[in-house]
């Protein structure tokens, strides 16, 4: 598992746009390769979405193009629903410190313990280095296309010294995927009364002390669901999660809770501020709070076409990476989702880096669009929508991630991680209120840390990060 540091052929000028998981392991990956690299980030701060904020939007819904974007979608009472130990990037483990008062040991941590865990990255690598802050980027697009290296990039940014107008190599997208809000359609619902939030600016239940509140979920967002569901419960009237995977006939009080019920979808919401359940049952509600995920947006992406968004496709993409017709001068790290996201953003990032630098090579455009066309054609014989392309379910993300380490001749993904995902992705469903805090695999625990160990005995200055 050690990090290669290869000879590069080429070192390249790349931008990588966004500061989060995904924009931090793409510079240090490209910086390992040889290349130069600027980080443009439009906060103050590391971390992207894992930077909480009591902030939220004017707009609760999010639907005003105009308004001041939060970028955080953090609720304050968030943690994790994947284990830490297979959160964490492959080279660099999320293990708790020795518990001073000041972090958070389990295994499940808040999301205050991921920034910390993203500082110490940036920190040991020296990453911040590479960062201009507060530095929003509202234009990037091709220029002069070189038929050898995909052209050059140029790429418009704003900031409290002006507005920087600059040439790359490459441009590596990492602005996530957790801004920019979809929204459930609702039958009814412009002559409804009552109010609507989504997700998104929902950081406290104090609010909606002794209301009756509607959650809809939808898969991709379901875990999310069901946390801010609870939350809501402890101060609301009552609480009615709606959910498209369940049966039309559903209506089940949740355990644990004698104010929190289980529904089918809404079938109508009415002007006289009910709201009607496929199986039936009539609440009439003050607020609908929207648990129905995100959009990826890139307003400041200017490919004349080449990439676009198509009913959350981001596309053509070979391997949810490169657009075929600007491989490699473009990149985006972060596109699937219901993964173990670190990993493999480090691997994608990997891959992109020892594109770039010539190491590895890709396919030619035709072949690469015939890879993506097929991929496309598979979900659609198989009936996903759409909307699912970028979805990685069953054993679907480690395929993609051992494909991606091949391509860099880097050690696949350990058995331990992907079982603990395995594990855990079951136990949210089968005890929902209590899975981060009880668990049956800790043989693979010890399984992680002997590889930790074996690892980081070759970096002695990180062993204390090892739990005593």
């Amino acid at each position: 598992m050690a990090p290669s540091h290869p000879d590069p052929t080429i070192s390249r000028h790349v931008a990588v746009i966004g500061a989060g998981a995904a924009g931090l392991v793409a510079a240090r990956e490209l910086r390992r390769e040889g290349h130069s690299v600027v980080v443009l980030e439009r906060g103050s701060q590391i971390g992207g979405v894992w930077g909480y904020t009591s902030q939220v939007e004017p707009d609760p819904l999010s639907l005003d193009p105009s308004r001041p974007v939060v970028h955080s979608s953090l609720y304050r009472s968030l943690r994790t629903n994947i284990p830490r130990e297979c959160m964490g990037f492959t080279d660099f483990p999320f293990a708790a410190r020795p518990h001073d008062g000041s972090r958070d040991p389990r295994r499940h941590p808040a999301h205050t313990e991921v920034l910390a865990y993203l500082r110490d990255f940036a920190k040991e690598f020296d990453i911040e280095e590479m960062i201009r802050f507060e530095t929003e980027v509202v234009k990037a697009e091709p220029v002069e296309a070189e038929e050898d290296d995909g052209g050059k990039w140029r790429v418009k940014s704003r900031s409290s010294d002006g507005v920087a107008d600059e040439i790359y190599d490459a441009v590596m997208v990492c602005n996530g995927h957790y801004t920019e809000p979809r929204h459930a359609l609702i039958a009814g619902i412009d002559s409804w009364p009552g109010k609507q939030i989504h997700s998104h600016n929902y950081r406290v239940p104090d609010q909606f002390k002794n209301q009756v509140i509607v959650v809809v979920i939808v898969i991709g967002s379901s875990a999310s669901g069901v946390d801010i569901s609870r939350d809501i419960a402890k101060v609301a009237k009552e609480v009615h999660v709606s959910s498209r995977s369940t049966s039309p006939e559903t209506y089940e009080k949740l355990p644990g809770y004698d104010n929190l019920w289980l529904h089918p979808t809404i079938e109508i919401a009415r002007e006289d501020g009910s709201v009607v359940f496929e199986n039936g049952k009539t609440v009439y509600a003050d607020t609908i709070m929207h648990c129905t995920g995100y959009k990826y947006y890139f307003p400041f992406l200017d490919t004349k076409g080449e990439v676009t968004v198509d009913d959350n496709r981001v596309g053509p993409l070979y391997k949810h990476v490169f657009p075929p017709a600007l491989a490699p001068g473009l990149s985006f790290i972060g596109l699937p989702w219901q993964i173990t996201p670190f990993p493999m953003f480090e691997l994608q990032s990997k891959w992109v880096a020892a594109v770039l630098s010539g190491r590895v090579s890709l396919p030619s455009q035709d072949e690469m669009m015939e890879d993506t066309k097929t991929f496309y054609n598979k979900l659609e014989s198989s009936g996903i929508p759409k909307r699912y392309t970028h979805l990685m379910p069953d054993d679907s993300q480690f395929e993609y991630d051992n494909w991606l380490a091949d391509q860099c001749d880097y050690p696949r993904i350990e058995k331990w991680r992907e079982q603990m995902f395995y594990i855990g992705f079951k136990r949210i469903y089968a005890q929902s209120a209590t899975y981060r805090d009880n668990w049956d695999d800790d043989h693979l625990i010890a399984e992680a840390y002997d590889d930790f160990v074996k690892f980081m005995s070759s970096y002695p200055e990180l062993l204390p990060m090892l739990k005593t």
